[in-house]
């Protein structure tokens, strides 16, 4: 089974605890579906923004959770 993970990171790329624990998820699509529901209280967390990873390997990023800034 393919595991598909977020790291969370402030601007500068340093990594950060994410403010609403993910799960983990067996598909990209539910993992965005997932960002897309949090990314409010990521960011209000502390998460400026997301890197996608599935098996350790980035498939995406950084993607920003600040919808000006996007």
């Amino acid at each position: 089974m393919t595991a598909w993970t977020w790291r969370f990171e402030k601007a500068d790329g340093t990594e950060v605890p994410p403010a609403v624990e993910p799960e983990e998820f067996t598909t990209q699509g539910d993992a965005e579906s997932w960002v897309g529901e949090n990314w409010k209280a990521l960011l209000e967390g502390g998460a400026d923004q997301v890197r996608l990873f599935e098996e350790g390997t980035e498939i995406y990023g950084p993607m920003s959770l600040d919808a000006e800034g996007a």
